[in-house]
């Protein structure tokens, strides 16, 4: 049997025809990928009608100096739970390091800490998360539902959500519009 493909700190990129709606057109930063299963955070959308504002309010935070960015849909899994993907220069509670690359945190001390203007000096805020159980994710990578590719800070931080899943197929050097749906075997 194959050795298995540990994705954590890579960009999860969903192949046209992927058959799930939820995932059409998904970039996900994976954050925690092993033996027991794989999570993590959408950033090919933004949840409508709320900002990041909107949700520390709805947390009796205080906004402060914390831009009202837009929230992004981590995820079909909890989606009323709220991760944060942010720079290494941070860490809380319970961050947790993904591969030298980010930092994931759940927890309400990194939205005080923005709101007070001493959290992380990058970040994207996302609300639930994708997840997948022992062997799911290994599965649908065989059946050619992802792509993977290098995560890095431009693609995370600095693109747009609505470019964001062409960019990241062109960082790997991959045209998307070349991409199709129909594939065959050998």
């Amino acid at each position: 049997m194959d050795e298995p493909r540990f994705l954590s700190g890579q960009f999860l990129l969903a192949m046209p025809g992927i058959g799930d709606p939820r995932f059409e057109r998904a970039v996900i930063a994976m954050c925690v990928h092993d033996e027991d299963g794989a999570l993590g955070i959408g950033l090919g959308r933004v949840v409508p009608r709320i900002g990041f504002h909107d949700l520390l309010k709805q947390l009796d935070i205080e906004p402060g100096v914390a831009p009202d960015v837009a929230i992004h849909l981590g995820g079909p899994v909890e989606p009323q739970r709220g991760f944060l993907l942010h720079t290494l220069d941070w860490g809380g509670q319970e961050s947790v390091q993904v591969a030298d690359r980010w930092a994931l945190t759940a927890t309400l001390d990194i939205l005080r800490a923005i709101a007070e203007g001493r959290g992380p000096s990058r970040w994207i805020a996302a609300l639930g998360y994708a997840g997948w159980g022992s062997g799911q994710l290994e599965d649908e990578l065989c059946r050619n539902g992802w792509f993977t590719t290098q995560g890095n800070d431009q693609l995370l931080y600095d693109c747009d959500v609505n470019s964001r899943w062409e960019n990241a197929f062109r960082s790997a050097g991959i045209d998307p519009r070349l991409l199709t749906a129909d594939f065959g075997t050998a």
